[in-house]
């Protein structure tokens, strides 16, 4: 990287107030001085002419000199607030182009801050999940660990665990040594403590992966039972066709929301109830397998009709007679309640042609909606990569646990330290950058 430097923009491409460009690399003083005229002062705000190589003047904008190595990279950069029309980023481009710069590929600038030192890789994926943040408990969750909190929890772990490993080793070097059993007693106890605090963190409930991937509530129940209305008035607009027409609804739909600052995708489905039509038994179908997958099943009763007959009965019970412990959490909802009271057994009675109840509806949707994500204590998991490792982790250390050999403890401790520091990037980290990094826009 030491002559590649690289450019991209920093907003989006379009008709705006101002568009800014970012540089990295060891070039980029050279590029500001011919760009400029001159290298403005460092990390300073400098208004500049910029020309091209030919001497056109291609804009008037904000410059800003950044050398390293205190950057977002690690290495020299700037910064260019050009205009926003098309042809003032196009014009510029071409210019830096000539100059002999490059255009970056997606998550560049974090790939050389990661390799550079300047954040760990944990980070760098908390700056793309900022970068895509769309509510307030998603920009928390993504702050907090860009700022190192789930990154420090699984360093203080991979140093604990490399003093055991050089413990470890130290008595298979040392067999003659005459050490008391409490040496080693003390080492299976430090394996043992840090495989319970692995343990207990896979054990969250995936609630920072809900947090960041949003939650999926899914709306069941007997045709005409008010499903279309209901998710039409939760999501403020027509999203689903209401009619009287039962059957109608024969595919699923989804609609994106924000409850308790965590999203949500909210799902219609087609009515449950034995028929022959095949169309309406794949919705059915399809309405069965999306409950047995939501975090929540809001299940309607018309207050008009609150009993249903047998066969519904059955498509709304047991799924594939699964234990009711395994099923997804419901909160029965009795509907049309401006024309009939609400059957006893429902959570809650509406009516979303009024709007009776609605706002207690959305209150309690946005209370389990919070709880489902609650953050409380070390930081939560927020990926599936993150979730893979330190299962791998908790595997060798229970695995090192059970060895009596020291070598074979060893290994398996070396190779749960191997995976823990997969997560961070400290080790064998090569195959997942490509992966990881190719999420992020270009101009990160």
């Amino acid at each position: 990287m030491d002559d590649d430097t690289i450019f991209a923009p920093m907003t989006a491409v379009g008709r705006s107030a101002v568009t800014a460009l970012r540089l990295s690399g060891s070039r980029t003083r050279a590029v500001l001085q011919s760009l400029c005229g001159g290298c403005p002062p460092p990390r300073r705000t400098s208004l500049r002419r910029l020309r091209d190589q030919q001497g056109e003047l291609l804009d008037h904008a904000v410059v800003i000199w950044l050398p390293g190595p205190g950057t977002y990279t690690g290495e020299d950069a700037a910064e260019l607030h050009l205009h926003g029309g098309r042809a003032v980023l196009e014009g510029v481009a071409d210019a830096l182009l000539d100059f002999g710069l490059r255009l970056a590929e997606p998550g560049e600038f974090s790939r050389r801050a990661f390799l550079n030192g300047r954040m760990d890789l944990v980070q760098a994926e908390a700056v793309n999940d900022l970068v895509a943040a769309e509510t307030a408990g998603q920009r928390r969750q993504a702050i907090r660990q860009m700022e190192g909190a789930l990154g420090h929890l699984y360093e203080g772990w991979a140093e604990r665990l490399t003093r055991v490993l050089a413990h470890q080793e130290a008595l298979i070097d040392f067999p003659d040594e005459d050490l008391p059993p409490a040496v080693e007693a003390a080492l299976m106890a430090e394996v043992e403590a840090i495989a319970a605090a692995v343990s207990t963190h896979l054990a969250d409930g995936a609630r920072g992966e809900k947090m960041r991937e949003g939650l999926v509530f899914v709306v069941q129940g007997p045709p005409n039972v008010g499903k279309s209305t209901l998710v039409n008035a939760l999501a403020g607009r027509d999203v689903a066709i209401v009619s009287q027409h039962a059957g109608t609804t024969r595919d699923t739909l989804e609609v994106s929301l924000v409850l308790g600052d965590v999203p949500v995708t909210l799902i219609d489905t087609a009515g449950l109830r034995e028929t022959r039509d095949p169309l309406e038994a794949e919705g059915v179908r399809r309405a069965r397998a999306k409950a047995a997958q939501a975090d929540l099943v809001l299940r309607l009763v018309s207050a008009e009709a609150p009993g249903t007959d047998a066969a519904t009965d059955r498509l709304l019970g047991e799924e594939n007679g699964a234990p009711r412990e395994s099923r997804p959490t419901e909160l029965v909802i009795g509907t049309k309640s401006d024309l009939a009271s609400a059957p006893p057994h429902v959570d809650i009675a509406v009516s979303a042609l009024s709007g009776e109840g609605m706002g207690a509806l959305r209150d309690r949707l946005a209370t389990i909606a919070a709880q489902a994500t609650l953050q409380i204590g070390p930081p939560p998991l927020t990926r599936q990569r993150h979730r893979t490792l330190l299962g791998e982790t908790l595997q060798q250390l229970r695995l090192g646990e059970g060895e009596r050999e020291p070598e074979l403890r060893a290994e398996a401790l070396r190779l749960a330290l191997r995976a823990l520091g997969g997560i961070t990037g400290k080790v064998g980290v090569e195959a997942l950058l490509d992966r990881v990094f190719g999420e992020f826009c270009i101009g990160k």
